[in-house]
């Protein structure tokens, strides 16, 4: 079963937020940037184990509900020595000892087009690149020593946001409302995604 279906099932209260998010995030819509459609290394696979850790870490709250109070959308391409590699599904996803979900970050992902998902109990707030990096884990030093995929940091890493070089921490980056983000480690790709089709009501 999907984990955001089964999330729903397993929690009454996420009525609300399937609501909120129904029809906007619809993963089989067209693309206006490339889609990445395979993992270019080992080592940036989604751990479920520890993941409400994780959110805290990223200084967020596991919510028992996808929140209404701020509800936008962005996305995201990552390339690794000019090669995609996919964001996964359910970043932000907490889960129980059976491998059930319990509960959601604000900033999450329901699967792997590359949308990042804003829902969140609360208006107001910033959230970042570093949270949302955390929260998969890619930050929190969990795998610093796989080989090649230089997790636990981002030395060496950049980004580009709309098409344009970004010159600040990337942990810092916020995330907007229909941003086209690009991280990428080592060379920057080919061509460098300026824009993202999001689904209509996006």
């Amino acid at each position: 079963m999907n984990k955001k279906l089964a999330l729903f099932a397993a929690l009454p209260a996420l009525a609300l937020g399937l609501a909120a998010c129904s029809g906007a995030a619809d993963a089989s819509a067209p693309s206006a940037s490339p889609k990445p459609t395979a993992t270019a290394a080992a080592g940036f696979e989604l751990n479920t184990i520890g993941a409400d850790e994780r959110i805290a870490r990223a200084g967020l709250k596991v919510l028992p509900a996808e929140g209404t109070a701020e509800h936008y959308h962005a996305h995201l391409d990552v390339f690794f020595n000019g090669k995609p590699v996919t964001v996964p599904a359910d970043i932000g996803v907490a889960e129980g000892p059976d491998g059930k979900p319990t509960g959601i970050s604000p900033l999450h992902t329901h699967d792997t087009s590359g949308i990042v998902h804003v829902e969140a109990a609360t208006a107001g707030q910033a959230y970042t690149l570093g949270q949302l990096l955390t929260e998969w884990g890619i930050l929190d030093g969990q795998d610093a020593t796989t080989a090649g995929t230089s997790r636990g940091t981002l030395d060496g890493w950049g980004a580009y946001v709309d098409g344009a070089k970004y010159g600040g921490p990337l942990a810092d980056l916020r995330i907007n409302a229909h941003d086209e983000i690009v991280l990428y480690f080592g060379s920057a790709p080919e061509k460098v995604p300026d824009s993202f089709a999001f689904p209509a009501g996006a």
